[in-house]
């Protein structure tokens, strides 16, 4: 089970700096255009992982996969665009040097 191991930091870190955006102004907001981000890219996931494994592109061996799979896909490959969906905002939330009391 190598590739669900390799995703623990991933997530870690998107929780981490998710949460670290809390007090920032908007955070709702944010959360709500960050899940719906993260359903387009979960489903644009879901069908382009299942078409490049079919078309033979890529494999997953078993033993290094958890055994969950949507269609083809593993389920371990579905936690970076969720991240990415998450982590990116937070980062630009994060970075952003504007004065936080500006709506």
């Amino acid at each position: 089970m190598t590739y669900p191991l390799i995703v623990i930091p991933f997530a870690v870190l998107t929780v981490a700096v998710t949460l670290a955006t809390l007090r920032r102004p908007r955070f709702g907001q944010r959360m709500a255009a960050s899940a719906l981000a993260a359903l387009l890219l979960v489903a644009l996931t879901a069908v382009f992982d299942n078409v490049m494994i079919a078309a033979d592109l890529f494999t997953y061996p078993g033993e290094h996969i958890s055994g969950i799979r949507i269609g083809l896909a593993p389920i371990e490959d579905f936690a970076y665009p969720v991240c990415a969906a998450f982590l990116v905002p937070a980062v630009f939330t994060l970075l952003d040097r504007t004065d936080p009391d500006q709506p």
